[in-house]
């Protein structure tokens, strides 16, 4: 279960850090127009949506889970603010039977951001983040963008029990699926993510993570041909 306190904690010494003014400073280059509203606010409206019915996977545990992988890989990034900034934003908009959530999250980044004080170099990097979870392909010389992803990418490496639960949580959030058409749908995701030259770009995620994650893919690709692992 997810300390929803320690989330909301973890968000205003995010938010306070990334801001790019104080109570009497400036924002984007001119004169801040008042205090940005308290960071509680939007902690309280991440978190309902992170807790919407319709999710079994994408909650408030997997956001903690990828926060908690930031924290290990922050080390890589160039603005380890951003990367946490984009890693509570890059599923605040979830409808498993919409292609645009990492769009609209984007979006809902670049709403926020910069009511809530935070500059426009920065919201833009948040949001640019979060797009990127739509390929987890980010750039060699990318370090935010790789450290966002190896965090969000990190599941596939959890041990067999870990792993089946999250496949199982997947299969829940599109139990309105046919089993035939998820097994298409799902088999097309492993394929793309094996056929990616490295799944984790961080020295730790390639040393720890890839020959595990690698094998958990190509498990659950053979188990989903021979008609296994569609149980919603």
């Amino acid at each position: 279960m997810a300390d929803l306190d320690a989330l909301r904690s973890r968000w205003q010494h995010t938010l306070l850090a990334a801001r790019d003014d104080g109570p009497h400073g400036t924002r984007d280059g001119g004169p801040a127009a008042g205090p940005p509203p308290e960071p509680s606010r939007y902690a309280d409206e991440l978190l309902r949506r992170w807790s919407e019915p319709q999710r079994r996977y994408h909650t408030v545990a997997h956001l903690t889970a990828v926060l908690d992988h930031v924290d290990l890989l922050a080390e890589y990034a160039a603005d380890p603010l951003a990367v946490r900034l984009a890693a509570w934003f890059h599923d605040a908009v979830y409808l498993p039977e919409r292609s645009t959530n990492e769009e609209r999250s984007a979006r809902l980044a670049e709403r926020a951001l910069p009511e809530a004080g935070v500059g426009a170099a920065r919201t833009a990097e948040v949001a640019r983040l979060v797009r990127l979870t739509l390929t987890h392909d980010p750039a060699d010389d990318d370090r935010d963008g790789q450290v966002l992803c190896d965090a969000d990418l990190a599941i596939l490496a959890a041990p067999p029990s870990a792993y089946a639960a999250y496949t199982a949580a997947v299969r829940q959030e599109y139990h309105f699926v046919p089993d035939d058409d998820f097994r298409t749908g799902r088999s097309a995701i492993l394929r793309a993510l094996l056929d990616l030259p490295r799944l984790f770009r961080t020295p730790h995620g390639a040393r720890e993570w890839e020959a595990t994650a690698r094998y958990n893919l190509t498990t659950e690709l053979e188990m989903l041909s021979t008609g296994g692992g569609t149980e919603a």
